[in-house]
């Protein structure tokens, strides 16, 4: 039986990162798939804590909010740093990192028709930041000399802007070097190869 579970959309969406750290932890999970009708109907959101999906279990352990389900991960597999210093650098990155997923995210659930344009050329200005971090770090990690939490929600941000921008990273080696590097490891490749991955489109509104 596999040790933990995802509910939510048939969406990489919010869990788009989860999903990547779990599979490269060598996790085994379980999907349980919300149709829209079904999540309409009012019933599974009442459960829900703050009334949205996902939802992350992990035996009886039920939590709300992805972020939280990757520092959980990140605990529990050695992906949250050597010490407390690793660790708040790796929460900053993280929460460095949902600064532009939210960016990103309002512009495909909102502005998409009118501000894609704009929000491509602006990209540079919110991806150098990371850029610089990686080029000082030699590990090819945001902190320290291993994988973390924030690694993986950088990569699944990056490979989405890939999708909505393919040179994006052309000027900035570091990210292109850390994505090629994260695609490269077996167990990433081997899931985001698989048709459960491929299968799944990035947004819920078909925009990306």
């Amino acid at each position: 039986m596999a040790p933990y579970t995802i509910t939510y959309f048939a969406v990489r969406g919010r869990c788009g990162a989860t999903r990547i750290m779990l599979a490269d932890q060598g996790q085994e999970w379980k999907e349980i798939v919300v149709s829209f009708e079904d999540w309409m109907k009012g019933d599974l959101k009442k459960t829900c804590v703050f009334g949205q999906l996902p939802k992350f279990e992990d035996g009886g352990l039920t939590l709300f909010q992805s972020n939280t389900f990757l520092r959980h991960l990140g605990r529990k597999h050695g992906a949250y740093g050597k010490n407390d210093c690793e660790a708040a650098q790796i929460d900053m990155f993280n929460d460095g990192v949902e600064d532009l997923r939210t960016k990103y995210l309002k512009m495909i659930y909102q502005e998409y028709e009118t501000g894609k344009d704009a929000y491509i050329k602006d990209l540079p200005n919110h991806l150098c930041k990371f850029e610089a971090v990686l080029a000082k770090n030699k590990s090819g990690f945001l902190v320290g000399d291993s994988i973390s939490f924030a690694d993986y929600s950088l990569f699944e941000v990056l490979l989405n802007h890939l999708v909505l921008s393919p040179t994006c990273l052309d000027s900035l080696p570091a990210l292109k070097s850390f994505v090629d590097t994260l695609s490269a490891r077996p167990k990433i490749k081997a899931f985001l190869d698989s048709e459960d991955y491929k299968k799944l489109p990035i947004n819920g509104n078909g925009k990306q």
